[in-house]
């Protein structure tokens, strides 16, 4: 079963003008020449059999001369295209608008067709390829003789079956540089073919197995006159990229230009520094244990820019080592240590060694200060701006070691360290034989009793805290979630420490969905996340017996 409109619906229905046409075109055109225009645009929104020539020209009653001159001078416009004769086919394309109809006729360059016909024989040419040719020597003011020294030249270098789009790309090139005269265009040919033999060299040199062509000598003469290149180093230059393209090779002569490397010499040396690069980038990337399929981009981004800021490869790769054992293996990462090590003036491998070395043991130091005020985190740098400073303050690290027993189960621990030495620091207390003498008299105490009490007490609490861990241990998913919980401390503190916003953000994210993980996990078990730590009998003190540089209440009362 099919759809169709009737006879009688048909001829309700309508055939829309663009308003172009009517405006531009119409006044330009002949009456026949408008009649077979509406009627084949009619003829489009029709099922129709075959259509003959002779057919047509009946039903519009005009001669097929009138016929085939209309269509070749719609052809001219590009408002339609004639694909076949027998049948006769015609493929109709919008109307373009603000463009004008040409205003050249056919005639005036038949006797050019004729001649360029003679040239090409091995294909009977288009009314559109013969429009193109018209078109192009309206535009640059070529005279016939012109363009048909143009296309023999062109014929005699690729062959009778030369595509004419190669034939118009000469000739534009030729018409955009003022030549329209065949002793322009002669003594340009011969400038090129005087060049060629340099120009073969230098495809040869890209591993290119083609004859030049127009573009070929316009590169040439930019290579040569605007950047004074010599045509001997030009070859040298082509040899070094072994294979490529024309135009990689103005790209690569443009980085030489830009750097001032015109000679042999210069452009050996620039080969050899960029082989050193490169390998230098492969080890970084073998360092940092990661793949990078093309060594370009990471050249580009990051290699290039270290060793201009001045760190040689033993620097660049001590910095690779260190960010791969800090877990931060990606070029971004290291990038961020380079330029946080640049910042401070730390470029060759001595003084960035030093800088580790120190960090290295501030860092342990700052483990224990953490886990003695009962923090689980990563150093961060202002932990080691704290350490500095008190160090300042000329107190020994076992004193800064014992404010942090004191500061154990605070809300802000580091904070209370040094409240603890600022106190200190005031009374002129830097030894731990002072910290005893300024604390209040105990002698009616037993304090060794005490101590002792709440040493029990804590490690009763740590006991608890600790069976619940293992409890929890033995849930499906518990241990990763565990792990992470406290894994992710170290990514933010070093997130922190290169002062990489958008990676801090990303993991402070990260740690909420983990939180909510490890709930929802410890909830099946009727746990909270606080009770995997000690719970101690007196908040104040966490069971220390101290606050600060004074005894807590709870020791006190007893």
């Amino acid at each position: 079963m099919g759809f169709s409109f009737s006879g009688e619906f048909s001829s309700y229905s309508y055939t829309t003008i663009e308003n172009t046409f009517l405006s531009e075109y119409l006044p330009v055109s002949s009456g026949i020449a408008v009649k077979v225009y509406l009627y084949g645009l009619y003829l489009c929104t029709k099922k129709q059999a075959d259509l003959e020539v002779d057919s047509l020209c009946q039903t519009l009653a005009i001669t097929e001369t009138e016929l085939i001159s209309a269509l070749n001078f719609w052809e001219e416009f590009g408002l339609l295209q004639v694909t076949s004769v027998t049948p006769l086919n015609i493929v109709y394309y919008p109307v373009k608008a603000g463009s004008k109809p040409r205003k050249f006729k056919a005639e005036k360059y038949t006797e050019f067709s004729k001649s360029v016909q003679n040239l090409i024989t091995s294909r009977m040419i288009s009314t559109n390829e013969f429009t193109e040719y018209f078109t192009v020597m309206e535009n640059y003011k070529l005279p016939p003789e012109a363009m048909l020294y143009i296309i023999k030249y062109c014929v005699d270098k690729k062959g009778n079956d030369i595509n004419y789009r190669y034939v118009i790309k000469v000739a534009k090139d030729f018409g955009e540089k003022g030549l329209n005269t065949i002793e322009k265009i002669e003594k340009e040919l011969s400038s090129y073919v005087l060049k060629t033999s340099v120009i073969e060299k230098i495809l040869s040199a890209l591993s290119l197995r083609r004859q030049p062509e127009i573009d070929d000598l316009n590169l040439f003469k930019k290579w040569t006159k605007e950047l004074n290149f010599e045509p001997e180093n030009i070859i040298y230059a082509a040899k070094q990229l072994k294979r490529g393209s024309v135009n990689k090779l103005d790209e690569f002569l443009m980085e030489l230009y830009s750097l001032k490397c015109f000679s042999k010499e210069e452009i050996k040396s620039f080969f050899e520094k960029k082989k050193q690069v490169v390998e230098l980038a492969v080890k970084i990337n073998r360092t940092l244990s990661i793949y990078v399929e093309v060594l370009d981009s990471e050249i580009d981004n990051y290699v290039n820019k270290w060793v201009s800021y001045g760190f040689l490869d033993d620097a660049l790769l001590f910095i690779a080592n260190y960010c791969f054992k800090s877990g931060k293996n990606t070029l971004a990462d290291m990038d961020d240590t380079v330029e946080y090590l640049r910042g401070r003036g730390l470029i060759d491998l001595s003084s960035i060694g030093d800088y580790f070395s120190e960090q290295e043991k501030t860092d342990e130091f700052i483990k224990k200060l953490l886990n003695v005020c009962g923090i689980n985190r990563r150093p961060t740098p202002w932990d080691r701006e704290n350490i500095n400073t008190w160090k300042s303050w000329n107190f020994s690290l076992d004193m800064i070691l014992e404010a942090g027993k004191l500061a154990s189960g605070k809300s802000s621990p580091i904070a209370y360290v040094n409240g603890v030495l600022s106190n200190w620091k005031s009374k002129n207390v830097f030894t731990l034989e002072g910290i005893a003498s300024h604390a209040s008299s105990t002698s009616e105490t037993n304090v060794e009793d005490y101590n002792l009490e709440y040493k029990n007490r804590r490690a009763i609490a740590m006991a608890k805290a600790q069976k619940n861990v293992d409890k929890a241990m033995q849930l499906e998913g518990f241990s990763t979630v565990y792990e992470r919980f406290f894994s992710i401390e170290k990514d933010l503190a070093f997130a922190e420490f290169s002062s990489n916003t958008e990676k801090l953000k990303e993991l402070e994210n990260e740690k909420i969905q983990v939180e909510n993980a490890l709930k929802t996990i410890l909830n099946t078990i009727g746990l909270k996340i606080e009770d995997l730590s000690p719970k101690y009998a007196c908040q104040k003190c966490n069971d220390t017996g101290y606050v600060g540089t004074h005894r807590c209440d709870c020791y006190n009362k007893k």
